[in-house]
């Protein structure tokens, strides 16, 4: 492992980017003074003259002075906001750049691309390593960026696999430091990659690293070994070029959510860019093609297939090369086809012009439908030509393709004999000829993705990528739920995405409405519950809407009973009296969706598997096109595990209860008179009065209010209460309230629990009181989305059990007897990523273990791997053996037993290796830190001790945070303690230039022991260090030769680092330029100790000369004669020393005395939301600047600067 370092990583990282068509550049061959320069200055970050090359190739039908337009509005791409560019330059990516002109008096626009993603051998490639990026004073050097046309769309930071101190986490933390740092690369960025060589991950700007997810396929028809290198995989699957444009174009979204603050009235609108994980891509890919064929559009061919006829299977980049050169040197007869194509002559059909296949280059290609046409000039009358080109077409034909050929004069003097014989060659299109024996089915499959895996993000993605299919000509998707919840739930996801859907969504409010929608030519994204299919009364039939193909239904959770086709009879009753006085016959909404859309293509999206005695669902949908089980989802990380905890016996149902229903159901038995639906309804009364009994309510809101606050103490979530009846849910609330009356709030903005319910009208007064509107469950959705928001605990009946993604929800109490789908979706609300969650929790009250068995049996039929939930009892299980295998490390033999008795004779049992840490558990305050200090030491005399020990705490904690509050988990909790305080000594604080301290992975566990001992915090180590704990504010000379003095070396760096670093930290808001000057002082200086640059006494004196330079800033304030809002603006602008040298000291702060004069002036509260209020701002900057004569040439960086720092100073004016 010793010979594996960062340099060779990156060597076989770009070696394999090189072999699939990147071309390899080192970043100082085309620098300002490299030998073959690209820039003009290290502040370039596009490679401009690239850009303008793709663009000219790419527009050569847009004249050039557009195409020049085009590139200025991609540089010029501004606002503070390092998201707001990043999404304004992606929407320029894949929308294309708009640049108006006038045309017989209207205005018009050219629409110049920059990137051309249907031609893949158009664009140009670069991978490039070691490239120096200098902004606002920093210079930063990315370790791998990917090019495209000279934009730098992924970012690529390596580590070490074979360096313990360079982790995943670490590389993350880079990118981190280059959003911070060098904002402008990421203007253009697509996709962050961080990997250490074996492990690999990719996410997206504003991801966390919870988010960034492995790709584990290269080419999506199965998963790579678990013995290569998830890098390998990645640069393969992900970066090779054909995906990496699909993914950029396809499978982005910015997702746009609001929020009202309470106090203000102002809606906040959060933006979130989500990047799509592998199993989605490669599972929306192959609905689209499933979808086209089922349309009958494409032919059956699978992926392989269709690879051998795009490329037969090679890319020899020699060809590539010579077919980018022939197409800027066509005859006169290919540029006439060509304009013919560019114009859609061909029923919207893609041509591909000089294009290789295999060994051979072809005139023109469409790979829709795998026909080359071929334009013969005189050289072609030659018999050895000709021998040449039969050999070819024959090869070509071999692989699925159909040539024609034709001579050069046949279209110059017949060009409509050519069309004529290109168009008979052509599969119907749509709208044309399609009759009987047509070859789609319209049934496009069911994707099955496990609940919580983002199945609605996949729905987003197959209709973002359906709607700009050009075989589809701009389709109308109709979207169906079965609920009016599911159906906003879904919607709200859809409207959040407009940037990929390229319009807004709308949701049919009535009959009427939906019909009105679908009677539309093309286009539309409509919402609907099926039941909005119902025919009016006295028809059996739906009123037919549109006999359109090009019309796709996707149907949530597909394997709903209401998507049949089947008949059944049904009373007519009369309106008056209510009596039955007929039957009619009443079908599926399958059949009625069929009356509506008869010529529509279905496609079903589901969390839970179709059971083997569904027949509806395939024969409404088709077979499953896609599979991500469980097992898949949890080894991705895309959901956690779920855990099921039985406490029947603390408030379970008396005997006399149990006698009760047993008999009551006997007696229903015996009487043939009453329907099933009536034995159902009757023997539900029954059980609603038994389980909503007052004296198992009062034991079962006891139980639960102590369960919760024992699983808070480790985990901060929240939880849902999953009530019988809305009676139930009531009294429940009412008996939780008594024992906890400060959780109660009749604001329902306030407030720890909540019921989430809907109206009746034979409700009386104590129920209405819990009444909630449709807005008012919206804000307490909202409520319960935030992690921060005081409610902790709703009680729900039937809403929110699907669809309802509440990440930090980590327990789920059942107290409603459940089954099959509903109780499977149910469960699912607990398994969502969240921080550190390590699973989720589901309590049972009343029996449902007989339900969660026979839910395993069908999922396990049906093809998918993984439990639906495990066991607490395994919980605890790995939870004891960790324990031990803990345990067992204080009694090997350390290296260091000797040096610590010398200190500390009581710190091993006589005579033996053991270490006494149970002195811990006694201990006054001082003596348990000196003994953290003892344990920590013994465990670094250990073999490999130091990572093995942080391993199996780590397992330790996760498997005692599922746990509580078992009885043996209660036992242990403060050995668990006293463990991850050695753990939190051992693992690591690092110095990040975003000024963020490394949190330790122990977040899931926040016990702490009675006597105040943090496991997580480096807090009470000032006493352990017998000095008195400073004021962070004031780094005194005094206090620092305390420190530099202090007999504990180790504990000195780390009691230097956590005050300097939370000192800057606190400093950023006030003063952006020097915080970030002082971060990066740290930073270098930490890298340095880290990389063994430095020995321990030098890093202790560089970290002490950083904090005096911290503590004499103080006075500049002062020595200037500015407020320090003033010398904030004044320090964003001396950062220039060319405006420096021209106007001097006093003009400058002359400058910084009137542009923070001029913020506090037009500072508002929601200025720093407005785009308006930030143009305003920039311009009165710029005229301040232009006024006292500062550098045009230095302007914009300083406006940028003095405009971020604006920003911070404008939050506390008005926060």
């Amino acid at each position: 492992m010793k010979s594996i370092t960062e340099d060779k990583i990156e060597s076989f990282a770009i070696e394999q980017l090189n072999s699939l068509g990147w071309e390899y550049v080192h970043g100082t061959v085309i620098s300002l003074d490299g030998e073959k320069p690209e820039r003009e200055t290290y502040e370039q970050i596009i490679l401009v003259e690239r850009l303008r090359k793709a663009v000219s190739v790419i527009n050569s039908h847009i004249p050039q002075e557009a195409q020049e337009q085009a590139i200025q509005k991609v540089l010029r791409i501004y606002s503070p906001d390092l998201l707001h560019n990043n999404e304004t330059f992606h929407q320029l990516l894949v929308e294309k750049v708009k640049i108006p002109y006038q045309q017989d008096g209207y205005e018009r626009s050219y629409e110049v691309a920059l990137i051309d993603f249907d031609n893949i051998e158009n664009n140009l490639f670069l991978v490039i390593n070691q490239y120096t990026i200098l902004e606002n004073n920093q210079n930063k050097r990315p370790d791998i960026l990917l090019f495209v046309n000279g934009i730098p769309l992924v970012v690529i930071e390596l580590k070490n696999a074979a360096d313990e101190n360079a982790t995943m986490e670490s590389a993350f933390n880079q990118i981190q430091t280059y959003k911070a740092f060098i904002p402008s690369l990421f203007t253009y960025n697509s996709i962050c990659v961080i990997s250490d060589g074996l492990e690999c991950k990719a996410g997206s700007v504003s991801a966390g690293i919870k988010r960034f997810m492995a790709w584990k396929s290269s080419e999506g028809t199965k998963e790579a070994s678990r013995f290569t290198p998830q890098l390998e995989t990645l640069l393969k699957g992900m970066l090779n070029p054909k995906t990496l444009l699909d993914i950029t174009r396809n499978f982005i979204v910015f997702q746009k959510t609001k929020k009202e603050d309470v106090k203000t009235g102002i809606t906040l609108i959060n933006t979130e860019k989500i990047l799509a994980a592998y199993h989605q891509y490669y599972a929306v890919n192959k609905a689209i093609e499933s979808t086209l064929r089922a349309t009958g559009f494409q032919p059956s061919l699978n992926l392989s297939q269709r690879e051998r006829n795009y490329r037969a299977g090679f890319r020899f980049s020699g060809l590539v090369d010579e077919a980018r050169e022939l197409r800027k040197k066509q005859t006169k007869v290919e540029e006439i086809f060509w304009e013919l194509v560019r114009n859609r002559k061909f029923a919207n059909l893609k041509f591909r012009r000089q294009h290789q296949i295999g060994s051979y280059i072809v005139d023109f290609y469409c790979n829709e439908n795998k026909l080359i046409i071929e334009f013969d000039g005189e050289v072609h009358n030659n018999e050895e030509q000709q021998k040449h080109d039969s050999i070819r077409d024959k090869y070509l034909t071999s692989i699925g393709n159909k040539v024609l050929r034709f001579k050069n004069e046949e279209l110059l003097n017949h060009p409509e004999s050519v069309f004529e014989k290109i168009v008979l060659n052509l599969p119907l299109t749509l709208g044309e000829g399609w009759g009987e024996g047509h070859s789609g089915d319209r049934r496009a499959g069911v994707i099955w993705h496990t609940q919580g895996s983002g199945k609605s993000l996949s729905m987003v993605f197959y209709a973002g990528k359906l709607i700009t299919a050009p075989a589809m000509q701009n389709p109308t998707i109709v979207v169906i739920t079965d609920r009016n919840d599911l159906d906003d739930q879904l919607f709200d996801t859809f409207a959040a995405s407009t940037q990929l859907l390229r319009q807004e969504p709308i949701q049919a409010e009535s009959r009427e409405h939906l019909k009105k929608l679908l009677k539309v030519a093309s286009g539309g994204i409509v919402f609907t519950t099926i039941q909005k299919f119902l025919p009016e009364v006295g028809k059996e039939e739906y009123d037919q809407l549109s006999d359109r193909r090009n019309i796709i239904v996707i149907a949530d959770e597909a394997h709903r009973t209401q998507y049949g086709f089947e008949a059944s009879l049904k009373d007519v009753k009369d309106k008056d009296s209510n009596t039955v006085i007929g039957q009619r016959i009443a079908y599926g909404f399958a059949k009625y969706m069929r009356d509506a859309l008869p010529n529509a293509t279905y496609i079903g999206f589901t969390g839970t598997p179709i059971e083997g005695t569904d027949v509806n669902t395939p024969q409404v949908f088709g077979n499953y096109v896609d599979i991500y089980d469980i097992a898949k989802s949890v080894e991705d990380g895309s959901t956690v595990r779920i855990y099921y905890e039985s406490r029947l016996a603390k408030v379970n149902l008396d005997e006399e209860g149990r006698r009760l229903i047993d008999e009551f159901d006997k007696e229903l038995e015996q009487d043939e008179e009453i329907t099933e639906k009536q034995k159902a309804k009757a023997k539900w009364s029954k059980l609603e009065a038994i389980v909503g009994n007052e004296h198992r309510l009062n034991n079962l809101a006891k139980d639960i209010v102590n369960h919760f606050e024992q699983r808070q103490k480790v985990f901060d979530g929240k939880a849902m209460i999953v009530a019988m009846s809305r009676r139930i849910a009531v009294d429940l609330f009412n008996k939780i309230v008594e024992l906890k009356p400060d959780w109660q709030n009749d604001d329902l903005a306030k407030g720890t629990i909540k019921v989430v319910m809907t109206a009746a009208s034979s409700d009386g007064p104590v129920m209405a009181k819990r009444h909630t509107t449709k807005q008012q469950r919206r804000d307490l959705s909202d409520r319960m989305k935030d992690p921060a928001d005081p409610l902790k605990i709703v009680i729900v009946i039937d809403m929110w059990l699907t669809g309802f993604d509440v990440p930090c929800l980590h327990t789920m109490y059942i107290d409603k007897p459940m089954r099959g789908h509903n109780l499977m979706q149910a469960i699912a609300r607990v398994n969502r990523v969240f921080k550190d969650k390590p699973g989720g929790l589901v309590v049972d009250y009343l029996g449902i273990a007989t339900d969660l068995k026979k839910a395993l049996s069908f999922y396990s039929d049906s093809g998918g791997k993984g439990d639906p939930t495990q066991d607490i009892a395994q919980a605890v299980e790995i939870m004891m053996e960790k324990l031990e295998v803990v345990q067992q490390m204080f009694n090997e033999e350390s290296k260091t037993q000797k040096d610590i008795l010398v200190e500390e004779p009581t710190a091993y049992y006589k005579g033996q290796y053991r270490f006494n840490y149970n002195r811990f558990f006694t201990g006054a305050p001082n003596e348990k830190l000196s003994i953290i200090l003892q344990a920590e030491e013994h465990i670094l005399g250990l073999q490999d001790g130091k990572q093995r020990f942080i391993r199996e705490v780590t397992l330790l904690s996760q498997a005692f945070a599922l746990s509580m509050p078992h009885p043996l988990a209660m036992e242990i909790k403060e050995e668990v303690a006293f463990f991850q305080a050695v753990k939190s000594r051992l693992v690591k604080f690092e110095g990040e230039g975003t000024g963020k301290s490394s949190k330790d992975l122990d977040t899931a566990i926040k016990m702490i022991v009675d006597q105040a001992i943090s496991s997580d915090k480096v807090i009470d180590i000032f006493e352990a260090a017998g000095i008195d704990k400073p004021d962070l504010s004031i780094l005194s000379d005094e206090f620092l030769l305390e420190v530099q003095g202090m007999k504990h070396k180790n504990l000195a760096i780390e009691l230097l680092k956590k005050i300097l670093n939370d000192e800057i930290r606190s400093r950023l808001r006030t003063n952006l330029v020097k915080s970030k000057k002082f971060l990066e002082m740290l930073e270098i200086a930490i890298k340095k100790y880290q990389n063994n640059l430095l020995t321990t006494a030098q890093i202790i004196e560089e970290l002490i000369r950083i904090a005096k330079e911290v503590k004499e800033s103080d006075d500049d304030a002062k020595r200037l004669g500015l407020s320090q809002d003033e010398l904030a603006f004044y320090d964003a602008l001396e950062t220039n020393d060319s405006a420096v040298k021209v106007l001097g000291d006093e003009t400058l702060k002359t400058i910084a005395k009137e542009i923070a004069d001029k913020v506090k002036r037009n500072a508002t509260i929601d200025w720093t939301i407005r785009e308006s209020a930030r143009a305003k701002l920039m311009v009165l900057v710029k005229r301040t600047l232009t006024k006292y004569g500062y550098p045009p040439d230095k302007q914009q960086k300083a406006i940028d600067t003095v405009l971020k720092q604006a920003e911070l100073i404008a939050d506390e004016l008005v926060g």
